[in-house]
C-alpha cells in the first residue's frame, strides 16, 4: 500500500481518536466560559430582549442569551436551552424540527417572560460541515444517528453543562425549561440549577422530517407521543 492510501485511508481507529479529541476541544471550550462579553438591547418580531454574549472560546461566535425585561430572578424562569442550527434556524430547513422550535420557544417566552439560551453547537456537536456529510449519508438512508455513527461521531456529542455556567452568571438559579429531550433535563442535577418543572415544546411533524422526529423519539429517548404527519 503506497503512502498516499495510507494517508487517505480512515479506519475506525482513527475515527475514535478523532473522536477523542474533538470531545476535549469542545469540553475545554466549556472551561472557557468565564465572562460576559457584551449586552445589548434587541428589539424583535417575537418582542424586546435583551441580548447577552457569552465567552465560548471561539472568537466572533459567543454563546448567546436572549433576556426579556424585568425578569424576576426569585421566581422559576420560563427558559429554552437551545443548540445552533444554521439550516433550520436561519434557512428554514425542513429537515428537523429545530427552526420551528426556536420561533415557539421565542414566542413563548416572549409573552411570559424568560430566558432563551443560543449555544454555538452545530449539528448536535459536529459542526455545520460535518452535519452536511451527515445529511448527504441520510440521503442514501442511513438515519440521523448512524449517520453521525459512519463519521466517527456520538450520537449527540453536545455538551449542555456550558448552559450551567450561563445561567450562574445571569444570577438564574430556578427554571421551567421547555424540552422534550431528558438529556437537558439530567444535565441539572446536583448544579446548584434547580428545574422546577419540564415544559413540553411539541412541533407538528410533517414529511420531510417526520423520520428524523422518529429517531428522536425511539433512539433518543425524546419525550413526546405518537409522531403524526400533518
Amino acid at each position: 500500500m503506497n503512502a498516499a492510501v495510507r494517508t487517505l485511508k480512515y479506519t475506525k481507529k482513527t475515527q475514535l481518536r478523532f473522536h477523542k479529541a474533538f470531545t476535549f476541544v469542545v469540553k475545554l471550550r466549556i472551561m472557557m466560559i468565564t465572562e460576559i462579553l457584551e449586552r445589548v438591547f434587541l428589539p424583535t418580531s417575537h418582542g424586546e430582549f435583551e441580548m447577552v454574549a457569552f465567552e465560548s472560546g471561539v472568537k466572533d461566535f459567543p454563546h448567546l442569551a436572549l433576556v426579556t425585561k424585568n425578569l424576576d430572578t426569585s421566581k422559576p424562569i420560563l427558559t429554552r436551552v437551545h443548540s445552533e442550527c444554521l439550516t433550520g434556524d436561519l434557512f428554514g430547513s425542513a429537515r428537523c424540527d429545530c427552526g420551528e422550535q426556536l420561533e415557539e420557544s421565542l414566542d413563548r417566552i416572549s409573552a411570559e417572560g424568560g430566558v432563551l439560551l443560543y449555544l454555538r453547537q452545530e449539528g448536535r456537536g459536529i459542526g455545520l460541515i460535518n452535519k452536511m456529510k451527515a445529511y448527504n449519508l441520510q440521503d442514501t438512508g442511513l438515519d440521523t444517528i448512524e449517520a453521525n455513527h459512519a463519521l466517527g461521531f456520538g450520537s449527540d456529542d453536545r455538551d449542555f453543562n456550558v448552559a450551567i455556567h450561563m445561567y450562574k452568571l445571569l444570577e438564574i438559579n430556578k427554571i421551567r425549561l421547555l424540552t422534550n429531550n431528558p438529556e437537558k433535563v439530567n444535565v441539572f442535577k446536583n448544579t446548584g440549577i434547580e428545574l422546577v418543572e419540564r415544559v413540553p415544546l411539541i412541533i407538528e411533524a410533517h414529511e420531510r422530517n417526520a423520520g428524523y422526529l422518529k429517531v428522536k423519539k425511539e433512539q433518543m429517548g425524546h419525550l413526546f407521543g405518537q409522531i403524526k404527519v400533518a
